[in-house]
C-alpha cells in the first residue's frame, strides 16, 4: 500500500465529514422570508448593495418574489506548523430565489426555494494537514470543485401555522444555530460548527419530511434523504436507490430568568451500504493492490509462475471487503444567553455546547464536542457585529485504520481545534470577518515533498471573511 496514496485518501475522506448538519433549521427558514418595508436607501442603510432596482425589486417583495445574489470570499494562511506554510483563497458565489405561493396568487401555504452555488478558488486543507474542514465554505460545491451546483430545489406547505410538508433537494448546510453552524458569518471550521458525528449526512440530497410546531417553544422535525445525495448529482431516477437516511430533531426554546435560550436533541440512521472498518489488513492490502493493478487478479501463466516464485503472496484471491448495514448517530446540544441588553432577545453574551455520538463503524468519527461563548451587538455602537470563541475535539473510532496506526505511527485519535472570531457588520450588505484557528490535527504523520514520512506539528491559521450581498 502506498503511504501517500493513504494519507491523500485518508485527508479526502475527512474532508467531507465537514458536510454533515440537522436539517431542521434548514426547514424552519423555509417558513415566509423577512421582506423589508423597501430595499433602497442610502448606500450605509439599504439591505443589499444594488438597492430596490427602481423599485422593481420592492414590487417583486410585495408578490412574495426575493432573489439574492451573495459573494462570499474566505482566504486563509497557514502560518505554522502543518504540512507546509502557505495561503490560499476560496470563493462562493451563491444565487437563492425565494417565492411564496399565496402572494403570488397562487395558493396558501406554500414557499419554494431555490439556491445554486458557484465555488472558485483553492483552498489550505492540504497544508495544514487537519481532517477536518479549516474552511467549511471550501466544502462547497465539492473539495476544490470549481464549478456551479444546485444546491436546494424544495417546497415546503404549511397545512396549518403547525404543521408543514417538504420535499425536493435539500442543502443541508443552510443552517444555523444562535452562536455557531452559519460558516457565512460564524465560524469558519467545520468541527466548531456542527458535530462531526454527522458525517454520513449529505451536503445536498434529494428528500422529504414533515416539520411540526406544536407550541411557540418547540420545533421538531423529521427528513428522509438520500444518503449518496452530492450537490452536482441532480439525477432524481437514482434517488435511494443505495438506501435511505432518516434525520430527526426536536428543539425546544426556554428562557430561564428571562434569557433566551435553546436545548436539541437530534439522531440520523441510515441502511446504506457502507465500508466497515473492521477488515483482514492482508486481505485490504491485496484488494487494494489487485483493484489498482488488474491483471494481477488474472495473471495468466507467465506472469503468475513469476509471482508464484517472488511474490506467493499476490496470488492469494482477496476477499470482498467487510461492509456493514446500517449505521446512526446522535446529537444533543444547546445554547444560553447569560447576558441579554434591554431585553433584547437577540443581543449578548452566552454559552453554548453540542455532543455527539455514533456506532464508530462504519462511522469513523465515534464521538464529538464543541462548546464555547458567543456574542452579539455587545460592543458600544456596534448592534450587528458578532464574536464567538470555540473549542472542537473529533475522537476517531478505535476501528479507524489500527494497522496504520500502529505500524506507520500516524496518530489518528482525535483532532482539536480552538477558533475565535470577530465579524464586523460594515453596512447590512457588508461583512468583514478576522479569524484564527489553532489545530492538533489527528494525522501526526504525512508525506512531506520528498516523498518521506514527516513529523506534523500544530498548525495556526489565520483567515478572513468578505460577505457582500448584491
Amino acid at each position: 500500500m502506498r503511504r501517500g496514496w493513504v494519507n491523500r485518501r485518508l485527508t479526502a475522506w475527512l474532508f467531507l465529514a465537514g458536510a454533515a448538519v440537522l436539517v431542521a433549521s434548514n426547514v424552519a427558514s423555509a417558513q415566509p422570508y423577512p421582506v423589508p418595508s423597501t430595499w433602497g436607501g442610502d448606500i450605509f442603510s439599504r439591505p443589499r448593495l444594488t438597492g430596490d432596482w427602481g423599485g422593481l425589486r420592492d414590487d417583486l417583495g410585495e408578490q412574495g418574489v426575493v432573489l439574492d445574489v451573495d459573494l462570499l470570499l474566505t482566504p486563509q494562511v497557514n502560518m505554522s506548523g502543518g504540512r507546509s506554510i502557505g495561503g490560499n483563497l476560496w470563493g462562493n458565489v451563491d444565487y437563492t430565489l425565494n417565492l411564496d405561493t399565496q402572494k403570488l396568487g397562487l395558493w396558501p401555504g406554500g414557499f419554494l426555494k431555490f439556491q445554486a452555488d458557484t465555488g472558485f478558488g483553492g483552498n489550505v486543507f492540504h497544508d495544514t494537514a487537519a481532517l477536518v474542514a479549516v474552511n467549511t465554505a471550501a466544502l462547497l460545491p465539492g473539495v476544490n470543485d470549481r464549478t456551479t451546483a444546485l444546491m436546494n430545489a424544495t417546497l415546503t406547505q404549511f397545512l396549518s401555522p403547525q404543521f408543514a410538508v417538504f420535499l425536493g433537494k435539500i442543502n443541508t448546510l443552510d443552517s444555523s444555530t444562535e452562536f455557531y453552524g452559519d460558516y457565512r458569518t460564524q465560524f469558519l471550521n467545520s468541527a466548531t460548527s456542527f458535530p462531526m458525528t454527522l458525517e454520513q449526512v449529505p451536503i445536498s440530497a434529494f428528500g422529504g419530511g414533515i416539520l411540526a410546531i406544536p407550541r411557540e417553544d418547540i420545533l421538531l422535525s423529521v427528513t428522509v434523504l438520500d444518503p449518496t445525495g452530492t450537490p452536482d448529482n441532480d439525477n432524481l431516477g437514482k434517488a435511494f436507490s443505495q438506501g435511505v437516511l432518516v434525520v430527526g430533531d426536536g428543539k425546544l426554546t426556554i428562557k430561564p430568568f428571562g434569557l433566551l435560550g435553546h436545548q436539541s436533541v437530534g439522531f440520523a440512521w441510515n441502511d446504506k451500504q457502507r465500508f466497515s472498518l473492521t477488515q483482514d489488513p492482508t486481505n485490504l492490502a491485496t484488494l487494494l493492490l489487485q483493484e489498482r493493478f488488474p491483471r494481477l487478479a488474472n495473471p495468466g501463466p507467465t506472469l503468475e509462475r513469476i509471482l508464484a516464485q517472488s511474490f506467493p503472496n499476490l496470488l492469494v484471491p482477496a476477499q470482498p471487503a467487510n461492509r456493514s448495514g446500517s449505521s446512526w448517530a446522535m446529537t444533543y446540544a444547546f445554547d444560553q444567553y447569560l447576558w441579554q441588553p434591554d431585553g433584547n432577545p437577540h443581543h449578548g453574551i452566552g454559552v453554548f455546547f453540542a455532543f455527539g455520538a455514533s456506532d464508530g463503524n462504519p462511522n469513523p468519527i465515534q464521538y464529538s464536542v464543541l462548546g464555547g461563548l458567543g456574542g452579539k451587538g455587545v460592543v458600544p455602537g456596534r448592534p450587528d457585529d458578532t464574536f464567538g470563541v470555540a473549542f472542537a475535539r473529533t475522537q476517531l473510532s478505535s476501528a479507524f485504520l489500527p494497522f496504520l496506526r500502529q505500524r506507520l505511527n500516524l496518530g489518528l485519535q482525535q483532532e482539536d481545534a480552538l477558533e475565535m472570531y470577530y465579524n464586523i457588520a460594515v453596512t447590512p450588505w457588508l461583512d468583514v470577518t478576522a479569524d484564527l484557528q489553532i489545530i492538533n490535527p489527528a494525522l501526526k504523520r504525512a508525506q512531506n515533498e520528498l516523498g518521506q514520512l514527516a513529523n506534523v506539528d500544530t498548525a495556526v491559521v489565520a483567515g478572513a471573511r468578505l460577505r457582500m450581498r448584491f
